[in-house]
């Protein structure tokens, strides 16, 4: 009986040294300049700017890294690094991003780094989660291209400030329709020669018509909402100051109508009243300044990606079942010795920073 169960114990000793260690499934490596790569990287883009609200959107400069997943029952994920750059067409400007111009490297370029997972199933790609931070480029380097250009300010500057208050009242003593007030503080330069501040910011327009405002504090945000985006500069002389501000107004965003309650259905004990939800392709508006009060975020001098998104997106499908990290088998080429690293990262589109 011992001699039974010493080979008993020796046989399952052989066999759990003898098993394979558990891998994943397989995934492939895609080259970060294949067509289907970049078509993914291009809808997790889109994705971006359609969840922005205040900043300027962005456009594709690099994929750095994509690795496929299978995903069951059906598709595949794509899980990506990518970089991108921001352009001069802010978030609320109705311009495709395709159409926007890429803020360049003297102006104080600001570059995004986002991780993504995209799914592709029925030959359709769908953000299944994405995480983004955004940076300026560092002044030093702005520096060393461009001794003399300006470099990004922080809103609360007091000339910052400043060169708002003054370019919105001025905007408004022009204006023949409504009374507009400050939304968001978007961009602001200090520039040395001439002595000046650049800033760019959205305003709103409210039900008040601006050659009679007498008390901005009791004018309100009309129910359509329309911004504007302005661009100004406040130049300093001797004796004063000139002020030069031009904006463009877009178009009214409509209000969404509220589902009517059924005459003949029975009336709740209590009715609890939900907002709707703003349209799919218009992003959800910026937090509106009841007044004409300033209100400046501290030392910030851009707006950063990494509050685009509230929370990250669940990557399992509805069976539970998703595409698993850590160990797995790479896909290599038929006829090929060992794996194949495809060039990654891809090409840079615009420039580096």
């Amino acid at each position: 009986m011992k001699s039974l169960v010493l080979v008993f114990c020796l046989a399952q000793f052989w066999g759990c040294h003898s098993a394979p260690p558990a891998v994943g499934p397989a995934y492939r490596e895609l080259n970060c300049d294949d067509p289907e790569t970049e078509q993914a990287a291009l809808v997790a883009v889109d994705y971006i700017n359609q969840h922005l609200s205040r900043g300027y959107k962005h456009t594709l400069n690099q994929i750095d890294k994509v690795e496929v997943w299978p995903r069951r029952p059906m598709g595949e994920v794509f899980e990506m690094e990518i970089d991108t750059l921001e352009t001069t067409c802010h978030a609320l400007d109705p311009t495709p991003a395709a159409n926007c111009s890429v803020r360049q490297l003297l102006e104080h370029a600001v570059e995004g780094d986002c991780d993504f997972h995209v799914l592709k199933q029925n030959g359709e790609f769908h953000v299944l989660s994405a995480k983004c931070h955004s940076s300026p480029d560092s002044a030093e380097d702005v520096l060393k291209v461009c001794p003399h250009c300006p470099l990004l300010a922080p809103f609360n500057d007091t000339r910052v400030v400043h060169a708002v208050e003054a370019a919105l009242t001025t905007f408004n003593s022009q204006s023949n329709g409504s009374y507009f007030q400050l939304v968001d503080v978007s961009r602001a330069q200090l520039v040395p020669l001439p002595v000046s501040t650049y800033v760019e910011f959205v305003v709103a327009a409210t039900d008040c018509v601006a050659k009679e405002v007498t008390d901005p504090a009791k004018c309100n945000l009309l129910a359509e909402q329309q911004y504007g985006f302005c661009k100004a500069t406040l130049t300093e002389k001797v004796g004063g100051e000139d002020v030069a501000v031009a904006c463009t107004v877009f178009q009214t965003q409509p209000v969404l109508p509220q589902p009517q309650p059924d005459a003949n259905a029975p009336t709740p004990a209590v009715a609890s009243v939900v907002p709707a939800p703003p349209p799919a392709n218009l992003p959800a508006g910026p937090i509106m300044l009841g007044a004409p009060r300033l209100v400046f975020p501290v030392h910030r001098a851009h707006y950063d990606l990494r509050h685009t998104f509230t929370g990250a997106a669940s990557v399992e499908s509805s069976s539970g079942e998703a595409f698993q990290v850590g160990k797995a088998l790479k896909v290599t080429q038929p006829g090929v010795v060992g794996p194949v690293t495809p060039p990654c990262p891809g090409r840079i589109r615009h420039f580096k920073i």
